[in-house]
Parts: C-alpha cells; structure tokens; sequence
C-alpha cells in the first residue's frame, strides 16, 4: 500500500470513466479487505497477548504452587535432615566432649596438683623469708650489738690495769687446759724482797726435780689498737712501728728485773708471756731481731700457741715423775696383797677338805637309806598301798672339791 501511489491526473487521460470507477471499485474493496486483513491481524496479536499473557499467568501460578508444594516438601525434608544431623552432632559432640574430657583430665589434675604444690611452695617461700627475714634483724641487731661490745672491749683494753688482768686471765685459762692445776703444779703472783724491793712475777711454774720457770705477762695493745683503728696506711705503719718498739721496751724492763737472781731454782732466763700471737706476730713484721734480741736478754717470748705446748711437756714430766714416786708404794701394796691371797687359799682349802668329808659322809648315808629303808617302803606299794607321791631316787655325789695350791705367807 505504501509502495504503489495513484496519481488523478494519470486518471483523467485516456482512460474510460466506467475503467476508472471499476479500478475504483477494486481499489476501494482492496483497502477495505487490507483494513480488515490490519483488524484481524490486530484482533489476532490482541488474542495472542491476551492468552500470553493468560498463560503466563496460568504458569506463573503453576509455578507458584509447584514452588510453594516443593519448599514445603524441601523444608520438611530439610528439618529432618536437620534434625537428624542435629542429633548426630550431639552425639558426636557428647563423644567428642567425653573424649576431650578424659584428655584433658589428667592434665586439670597435674595443673591442680602443681597449684597446690605453687602455693605449697610460696607459703613456705614465706614462711622461710619471714624467718629470714627475722634472722636477718637479729643478726643486724646482734651484729650492731656486737660492735658495741667490740668498741666496749676495745676502750676497756686500754686501760692498763684491765690489759693486765686480761693477760692474767689468759695465762691462768691455759695453765688449767694444760691440766697444770693451781696450787699444785703451779703457783700466782709469787713475790720475794730483795734490797727492800719485792720483786712479784706473773707466776711460777713449779718443775720436778723443785725446778722453777718464772712467767711475766705483759700485754701491748695501745699502738696495736690503733693501728687497726688507723684511717689510712701511713697512720697503721706508724702505730704498728710504735708497738714492735713497745715489745722491745717490754723485753728491755723485763731483763732488768732479773728474776733467775731472786729464784734460787729458776734457770737463767724468763718468760714473757703475750697474750695473743697476733701482737707478737706484727711486733716481728716490724723488726724481725726481736726473738734474737730477747734471748739475748735471757727473755724466752711465748704466745698461747707455744707456751701451752711447753705447760704440757711440764705436766708430762710431773706425771713421769709421779710415776716414779708410787712405784715403791706399788711394790708394797703389790707384796701385801700377795700375802692376803695366800692365807685366802689357805682358808679355802680348808673349806674344800670339809665339803668332801661331807660329801662322803652324804653317800654313805644315801646307801644306808637305799639298803635298808627304801626296800621295805617299796613294799606297801606292792601289797597295795597307793601313796599320793612317789619316792624319788636319791642320787650319790661323785664330784668332789678341788683343792687349791698353797702359797706361802710372806
């Protein structure tokens, strides 16, 4: 229709007017049959978009029912597989925590024990950092206490008489260690007058074979407590250079007393007794000739050490000696005692002869008694006596007493 065009002034020539009103006809009846043809095709296409869309309808709600039947159906079927993987990983689960739980046991268990044996340990951790702690103040206050005393003793040493009576103290706690008992073996403070002078050693220790050795104390201290109280080295050289000429000093004055003239028994020579080895040992770092210088003023010097190793050689040669005095006493009690026993053996002798009269005397009398009594008795029991006890048999005594050998009584 859009393709073909009729133009009027093709119409009006050469062709005859009932042509024209024919084609018209024809022309009129091809447009009305192609609008019926566009209407029916328009009817059609409205059908089909009607039933379309019916059936997309009718499919959409088939659908709908089909989805709606099958989620139901995969809902349930899912709610029992739920379900059932549900109980499934109970179960797995209650195993699992069983078997978690037997694991895990021994292990709470060692974890417990080692929480009891951590506060075991930290309670006794406590307890022995409080009593250390305790030990530590006392030892600090003991320590403090003990300085005290220290400064006490130091001060109170230099004092001259207390420096003497603790060298006297000394002397006598050595003399008793070395068993040489006052009053016995040894004697204090024993003086003599010479020239109006009374001359008073320390003691004397009294030797067998009436022996004496005289002992002097003398205790340097001053120059040797302040070299240990001394701040720096020069200041304890100097102290420690005082107190070696100090000793000398001492060994000096001693020798002047000269005590082997006022002791008839004493050798020649005297001991200086100081009280403690460390005062002789730095007076000699000082000066080293201090032991010759000594000897040759007839001063023997003796620490602790070496003077109580020559107290037990005294008491040694005391007991040697004492050995020698009881032996005349020995050989008498000896010879007494010899004698006692003799007339001992004699008299048991004497007892030995009359226990074998007895015993002889005893079997005689048991034969009497088996020979002559017990038979006769023995018959009353045949001729059926029936006595409540029995006649025991009586047994000779065949041992007889040893006889012991005479000594003479002398």
């Amino acid at each position: 229709m859009d393709s073909f065009s009729i133009n009027p002034l093709h119409l009006t020539i050469g062709i005859p007017s009932a042509v024209i009103g024919m084609l018209l006809g024809i022309f009129v009846m091809w447009i009305i049959g192609r609008a019926r043809q566009q209407h029916m095709l328009d009817e059609r296409e409205a059908a089909f978009e009607l039933a379309n869309a019916k059936l997309t309808e009718a499919f959409a709600e088939l659908s709908n029912r089909s989805l709606q039947a099958n989620s139901d159906t995969f809902l349930k079927l899912a709610e029992q597989n739920l379900n059932t993987q549900q109980e499934k990983a109970k179960r797995e689960l209650s195993e699992r925590e069983k078997a978690v739980e037997s694991m895990v046991k021994p292990i709470r268990d060692a974890l417990e024990s080692s929480q009891k044996q951590i506060a075991n340990l930290e309670k006794s951790r406590s307890e022995a950092y409080g009593g250390i702690k305790s030990q530590l103040e006392e030892m600090q206050l003991n320590q403090k206490l003990l300085r005290q005393e220290t400064q006490n003793l130091v001060n109170a040493l230099r004092r001259p008489e207390v420096r003497g009576r603790w060298g006297e103290i000394t002397l006598r706690r050595l003399v008793e260690i070395a068993g040489m008992v006052e009053h016995c073996d040894f004697s204090e403070q024993v003086h003599t007058e010479t020239d109006g002078q009374i001359i008073r050693p320390d003691m004397v220790v009294r030797m067998p074979d009436h022996r004496e050795l005289v002992v002097d104390v003398k205790t340097p201290l001053d120059a040797y407590l302040s070299s240990i109280e001394a701040k720096d080295d020069v200041q304890r050289q100097l102290n420690l250079k005082r107190h070696a000429k100090n000793v000398r000093a001492h060994i000096r004055m001693l020798a002047s007393k000269a005590y082997w003239n006022q002791f008839d028994e004493s050798p020649e020579f005297v001991i200086l007794f100081i009280p403690g080895d460390q005062f002789l040992s730095a007076a000699l770092n000082e000066e080293p000739d201090l032991i010759e210088y000594a000897l040759s003023q007839q001063i023997i010097l003796a620490t602790p050490t070496s003077f109580v190793a020559l107290l037990k050689a005294v008491a040694y040669g005391w007991r040697q000696l004492a050995l020698a005095d009881n032996a005349k006493e020995i050989r008498i009690l000896a010879e007494d005692l010899y004698a006692r026993l003799a007339t001992y053996v004699s008299h048991m002798n004497k007892v030995g002869r009359q226990l074998a009269s007895s015993v002889e005397n005893y079997n005689k009398a048991v034969g009497s008694l088996e020979r002559s009594v017990l038979p006769g008795a023995r018959k009353f029991v045949e001729l059926g006596v029936h006595p409540k006890k029995e006649v025991e048999k009586l047994d000779s005594i065949e041992a007889v007493p040893r006889t012991m050998i005479e000594g003479n009584d002398s």
